[in-house]
This record gives structure tokens, sequence and C-alpha cells, in this order.
């Protein structure tokens, strides 16, 4: 028990106002796990959606399971497993089930920590029948599951409302009938829609490292997995389950309002993978609201596209008029009205978060932005004319047919706007900071730019200190970015196929060395991340069906190569 104590879980439990605790006995148990720290988890909506979900099921009790703070693994004895969940402490080996929620391509080496840390066989072909049945879900593997393919047992691909209770009472009858591994997981990748069990279905390779097939070993399991949609939103509630102080969003209520997005900016996976756009009633908000008001005071309200809700100045009012307020996390340039900007300052908000993209109107037209230079300054004078001094703008760089001048439209546009709120704010409340944001884009499954490379790490390293050169005299602006060399590791697991495993894998053996592993395996990772696609080759995620078809895409995709 002292080792558990080293993990702070006692502690945290006391913080926390909505964890469920419930008998061990006759139940089957869910381990949900984050392959990150507890604060990261704790701030992720859908991980607490997921927590509810699972723990209003029948027959189930769920507990949660992070990522240890550093050096808590070294500290516990050998042969213990340093690894238990928040609410029992009970050891990972002892749940039916792992379920990891993975929404970041990033933290994939964490989870093989994981579950090395609980003691459960990395490898989904070493585990027996008394191992714990590895299973994932999230935006990340809803994209390309594949680099993982050798570590799961089972994918869940598509919203959970939809097809977790179908799934958890089909394994709850194949256990109870006593079926074996193998044969459980064959019946659920047969009578489950969105199941997809990696080792049921068989990867070929051609010349240079193409895939040339990807075929079901059975006719029985369908050759493609269609993610699964939940139509009706109203029907059920997405809001936070437990609040407690050590989250990101510490002093909000999180509550989905809205899900999917009809944009289709062509870098963004949310408009094609999560289509059609959905948007809760008021109506439906009114219980949420109501609890989180009470136990928060103030309302963060989320979804893909959360400024298109027709209406969510309602909305908003609503929360003001019962005395709470209200946070929104980053807003539609050309949703920015006046009537808007008002009620975001009337809720306290000091801080907005704009998205331009690109810095020039034809870089903005190749990726459909779908916003203008007018609309872009529109939006700011309604944000500062409403009293709000701090903005936050977020830029691409390694965009499709980017070159030199749109670095420079980058930091021309930064400033000027700088310049313009300064100018307008004059004699009144006065204008604060413009924070810039730089990061580089990443090609990413199931969009229209799937099929192109990442932009050389270098170029983009030297394009992102030309921006910093520019605004250097800047005294109202602030530049942050990300560091370019992850972003190679992210396209990599964003963009690899099976064999990418053998990089994890080595990653994991060298303790998160990258350099290291990618010398110890005969995997090419630049084929996978600097290589531009063929429209015609088979790609490692081809065989998921989203609802948006690859002709879709390849249109899309040749529009935006024409209109550059």
């Amino acid at each position: 028990m002292a080792g558990r104590h080293r993990q702070g879980r006692p502690s945290l439990l006391s913080k926390e106002e909505g964890c469920v605790t419930a008998p061990w006995r006759q139940r089957l148990r869910i381990a949900l796990a984050y392959p990150n720290r507890y604060r990261a988890g704790m701030s992720n909506l859908g991980f607490q959606a997921l927590y509810a979900l699972f723990n209003a099921t029948p027959s189930f009790l769920c507990e949660r399971v992070f990522l240890p703070a550093p050096g808590v693994e070294e500290s516990f004895p050998p042969g213990s497993t340093p690894l238990t969940s928040l609410e029992s402490g009970r050891p990972l080996g002892d749940f039916d089930l792992v379920a990891f929620s993975v929404s970041f391509e990033n933290d994939y080496p964490n989870i093989l920590a994981m579950l090395g840390m609980g003691r459960i066989p990395l490898a989904a072909a070493d585990r027996g029948e008394r191992d714990p049945l590895v299973i994932g879900g999230g935006i990340s593997v809803i994209l390309n599951p594949e680099p993982l393919a050798p570590f799961f047992d089972l994918f869940l691909l598509g919203e959970a409302e939809d097809m977790v209770p179908e799934f958890l009472e089909r394994y709850r009858s194949l256990q109870a009938a006593g079926a074996a591994r193998g044969a459980l997981l064959a019946d659920i990748q047969r009578s489950v829609e969105g199941a997809y069990v990696p080792r049921c279905y068989g990867v070929g390779y051609g010349a240079g490292q193409r895939i040339d097939s990807f075929r079901p070993v059975d006719p029985a399991f369908p050759a493609r997995i269609r993610v699964r949609q939940a139509g009706q939103i109203d029907a059920f509630r997405t809001c936070q389950v437990i609040t407690t102080p050590e989250t990101e969003f510490a002093d909000l209520f999180l509550v989905e309002v809205s899900r999917g997005c009809a944009r289709g900016c062509r870098f963004c996976p949310a408009g094609f993978a999560y289509r059609p756009a959905r948007f809760r009633r008021p109506a439906a908000l009114e219980g949420p609201f109501e609890e989180g008001l009470r136990r928060k005071g103030r309302i963060g309200l989320l979804g893909t596209a959360v400024s298109d809700h027709p209406r969510l100045t309602e909305l908003c009012r609503r929360i003001l008029e019962t005395g709470g307020g209200f946070s929104i996390g980053s807003l539609r340039i050309d949703r920015i009205t006046g009537e808007l900007a008002g009620l975001l300052a009337a809720a306290g908000v000091e801080t907005v978060s704009l998205a331009p993209e690109a810095g020039t109107q034809r870089l903005r037209d190749v990726i459909r932005k779908g916003v203008t230079e007018e609309q872009i300054f529109r939006a700011v004078e309604n944000l500062i004319g409403q009293g709000i001094v701090n903005l936050r703008l977020y830029f691409m760089v390694g965009l499709p047919t980017e070159e030199e001048e749109d670095i420079d439209a980058i930091a021309d546009l930064v400033r000027r706007i700088g310049h313009h709120a300064v100018k307008t704010t004059k004699g009144t409340r006065r204008f604060r900071r413009l924070t810039l944001s730089v990061n580089q884009f990443i090609p990413k499954p199931a969009t229209p730019f799937q099929w192109l490379p990442l932009a050389d790490t270098g170029l983009v390293r030297r394009r992102i200190e030309a921006i910093k050169r520019a605004l250097g005299k800047e005294r109202a602006v602030n530049v942050i970015h990300d560091l370019p060399k992850w972003n190679y590791v992210q396209a990599l697991l964003s963009l690899g196929d099976r064999r990418v495993g053998e990089i994890l894998l080595a990653v994991h053996a060298n303790g998160g060395n990258w350099p290291q592993a990618l010398k110890a395996v005969n995997v090419n990772a630049d084929y996978y991340v600097y290589r531009e696609k063929e429209p015609g080759e088979i790609l490692p995620w081809d065989f998921i069906d989203r609802g948006v078809s690859r002709e879709c895409l390849l249109e899309e995709y040749r529009k935006a190569m024409f209109r550059g």
C-alpha cells in the first residue's frame, strides 16, 4: 500500500466530486486508461464521458488508470506492480478489460509504458486467457489504428454512445458462456459493427514497402469497418462527470454543445471523420448547465464547431441570466459578431483564440479555410471594441504550396492586427497582448491532404525563426511555437502502417530515445513521413469507412493543388 500512496491516489480522490465507487464482486471490471498524466486525462471530456458510460452499464464497474509521474516506477520494489487503478488501487492485470482512450499520436509510447508497468504483455499475440483484453478508441485510432495494431486486441471505431453498450453486452454474454479469447474476439468482429480486431485481418506488402493487400482472414468478417456515429445527440448527455482542481480547466464545468463540423477545411480531420455536424438543442442542455453552474459557476462550451451552433447567443445569454459565466475554446472568425463579443466580455472572457491559419488569401483558399482578411479585421474590431484585450492567433507553416511570401505575409498580417488593436483601444482600455501560435501542418488520414508528405522539419524551423525575427520589435506580440522534431514523430504515427509498431517497440526498449530507436530497426521512417503518396495506392487506413468516399477526398485534393 505504501507504493500506492506514493502515486498520490488518496490525495487526488479527496479533491474529486463525482467519482464512482462500486463493489468488485459479481461485476466485470474495466480499467479506463488515459496514456498521459492525471491532469491531462481529467481535462479530456471524452475520457470523462467514457467513465460515465462504462459505469452506467449494468454488470460492469470502471476505474481509472493514468501514466504515473516521472520516477514512480523506479520507486517500487522488484516484482511489484507499479501501475494501479485510482479508485481501488488494484493492479492493471486484475481487470477484465483495459480500455485506452487515445486522442493524440504522441501519447502512443505511453501506452506501451503503461502496459509494461501493468505487467501485461505488450504484443497482443503474446497474451493468454488470463490477461485483460486491451481495447482502444478515440479520434487517433478512428483516423488510423495501424501503428498500434500489434499491441491491441480490439479497437472500437466510432462514437462511444452508439457502440459501447452493444459491445459490452456482447462481451458479457460471451464471457458468461466461457468463450475462449480467440473465439470471443472473432465473434465480436463478426457481430459488432465498428469493431476492429487486427488479428482478423492480414496485410500484404509489395515492392517499395507499399501495401498491396488488406484482407479479412475469414470471409465472415467485414471487408471494411464502418465508423459508428450517434445520430441524435440530444438523446444523451456529454458533460463533465468528475470535478477536481487538478485539471487544465479547474474553473470550468465542461459541456459538449455540438459534434462534427460541416466546414470541410482540407487539413482538418474533424470535418471529414465526424460528419454530419450536430448541435444540441437548448432544452437538452438545461440539465447540464444547471449542474455545471451549481458545481463550478462557469460552463466550458465544447464542440468541434461551437461557434456554428445556430443558437449559440441564446445559450450564452441563458448562462449569464442565471448568474454564471462561460468560456469557448476557439471561435470561427466569420462568426464573431458584436453581439457575441459583448456576451463574451460580459462573461469575463479576456482572451479569445482565432485561427486565420495562413497569411495570404491564396493559401487560405488552398486549405479551404473560408475566411477573408476583411473578416479577420472585423472580428478583431468586434472583440477589442467590447474590451477583450488579449488575442491568440493560430497559424500553420509547412502548408501545401507554401512559399516564402506566405511566411512574410504571416508576420505582416500579425503586425497590422497588433497595430490596429493598439490604435483602436487608444484612449480607452489598453490592448495588452497578441499571442501568435505557430504550428507545423501535419498531414492527417481521412483528409484531402492525406497523400501529402510532411514539410522538411529543417525548413519549417527556419520559417518559424523568420517569423520570430520579423516580429521581434513588436512589443505587444508574443510568438510561441511547437518543436518541429516532435512533428516528425507525430506524422510518422499518423501516417504509418503496422510496421511502425516495430519502431514503437524500439522506442519503449530504448527508454523513449527516438533517434536511437530509429537506428535500431529496419524500418524506414522517412518512407511514411516524407513521401508523397500516389492517388491509386492502398493507404494503411483505407479499410475504414467514415462516410466520406476516397473519390471525394481525392477531388478536394486536386482542387487544392490546382488552386495553389
